[in-house]
């Protein structure tokens, strides 16, 4: 590998090596077959990458020797590309995920807890149908994880998604449990008495 490819190779995000390590599994798939995988189980614990990502990403990865692809013939009415891992990829991938280094810690980004951080400029039954709205869509995510359990359990090339998928459940059953407990806060909130407005010091309000 020559120099060039190798600093492309220690500057590829997250990404890529989500692309590369769905490739990891036997078999040859096309750029929507991956994101459909990608959509049912990534989506899960990480992020689901868009289509026009997932190209991109796997022209990168060719271009690196990551990934190989073939065009489908005549056969078939619509032509398709379909991509496989190959043996310079699987090295590399191989040495990325052993790094734990390059791992990082875990990044929240809730949506919701950024409005209930600027609850009072909101009214309180906003607040409280935001909440409900959130453990109605986290239900519907969990009933996916279950299903995708469902359908990676038994499958021995599956066996570390699987584990994936479970810390998953784990997860959404973890945000049910913490939305409900939110919609207590704020009923408690609602039962307490109206305190004056006092005007801030220009200081933050938690310590640092």
């Amino acid at each position: 590998m020559t120099s060039s490819h190798e600093s492309k190779k220690q500057e590829l995000p997250p990404t890529a090596w989500a692309v590369l390590g769905l490739l990891s599994f036997p078999g040859e798939r096309t750029g929507y077959e991956l994101k459909k995988w990608a959509d049912s189980s990534l989506r899960f614990f990480y992020w689901s990458p868009a289509i026009s990502q997932i190209y991109a990403e796997l022209r990168r990865l060719e271009e690196l020797g990551y990934a190989a692809s073939v065009r489908s013939g005549p056969e078939e009415a619509r032509a398709k590309r379909r991509y496989a891992i190959t043996d310079a990829g699987r090295g590399a991938l191989a040495g990325w995920a052993a790094d734990t280094g390059e791992a990082g810690p875990p990044v929240l980004k809730h949506g919701l807890l950024l409005r209930i951080w600027l609850g009072h400029l909101a009214e309180p039954e906003r607040l409280r149908a935001m909440v409900g709205e959130h453990l109605e869509r986290t239900r519907g995510e969990l009933a996916a994880v279950r299903e995708a359990i469902e359908h990676a359990s038994g499958v021995p090339e599956w066996t570390f998604p699987t584990l994936a998928l479970r810390w998953s459940e784990r997860q959404h059953l973890a945000e049910l449990e913490l939305a409900e407990a939110l919609l207590t806060d704020l009923d408690g909130l609602a039962g307490a008495p109206a305190k004056p407005v006092r005007q801030a010091d220009g200081d933050a309000p938690t310590p640092g």
